[in-house]
């Protein structure tokens, strides 16, 4: 039942998104600008890491493309919950896992999708990756969005209107950009923003997908990239999932 009821919530919120295709293309445009105007800038110049700019801007892109575009999910639950949606929904017998999953899974389909994109253009624009490189990219980016999006699910819950809801996201995604190391390795900081660095999770996650982008798939990186992201993501959802319970969502 689980099962079931997950599939018809995704299908329902991937019905949404399918219908709004302007809206698929300008989640991707911020990246896409970075890519276009700031990557030329990174040629040739010494970031403190193997591989080329590229290799170390793209996987910084996909990340943020994620972080952003998951932290914003928890605004359709406020408009839903003012539409009356959420009410609608309390008094069926679908699963309140379900009612999460499916719209994460949605978030997260819609994001790998816009990823591609991104590096389909990072492609023509000079990017050279291992392809198994580039698939593990793609299933950090559907870790993060399910992780990012279940908080976000979850605050949407919390507060009452996006007034409230957008000045706490702010407040959680620009010094989660500027320490995750996203446009630039940490390595290049002095050593007292690397050290704090480490306490932000997005920075594992970036340097495991960089890692991944030049081939290093056993390093160190990738090691703990893969238990941030994987507990992370469990966290998460459960914290989401307890949320939706007691709201009675």
């Amino acid at each position: 039942m689980l099962l079931h009821d997950t599939a018809l919530v995704y299908g329902r919120y991937l019905r949404q998104s399918l219908r709004s295709r302007l809206a698929l293309l300008f989640g991707v445009l911020t990246p896409l600008l970075y890519l276009l105007l700031f990557g030329p800038l990174l040629t040739d110049l010494p970031l403190g890491g193997t591989g080329s700019s590229w290799q170390v801007l793209v996987p910084g892109l996909l990340l943020q493309l994620g972080l952003f575009g998951a932290l914003f999910a928890g605004f359709t639950v406020i408009v839903e919950k003012g539409q009356g949606v959420v009410e609608r929904m309390r008094v069926t017998p679908v699963s309140r896992l379900a009612l999460l999953l499916g719209r994460v899974l949605r978030d997260a389909t819609v994001l790998v999708f816009q990823a591609v994109l991104l590096v389909l253009a990072a492609l023509v624009m000079g990017l050279r990756a291992p392809f198994a490189g580039v698939l593990i990219g793609f299933v950090f980016v559907a870790l993060l969005a399910l992780s990012l999006a279940s908080l976000s699910y979850a605050l949407g819950m919390k507060v009452r209107t996006p007034q409230e809801f957008g000045p706490l996201i702010n407040m959680v995604s620009m010094p989660s950009m500027l320490l995750s190391g996203l446009m630039l390795p940490m390595t290049l900081a002095p050593t007292w923003l690397d050290v704090l660095s480490h306490f932000v999770p997005f920075r594992y996650l970036v340097d495991a997908v960089r890692d991944a982008y030049v081939g290093h798939y056993g390093s160190a990186h990738m090691l703990y990239g893969v238990l941030a992201a994987v507990g992370f993501a469990a966290t998460s959802v459960t914290v989401g999932t307890r949320v939706f319970r007691t709201a009675g969502a």
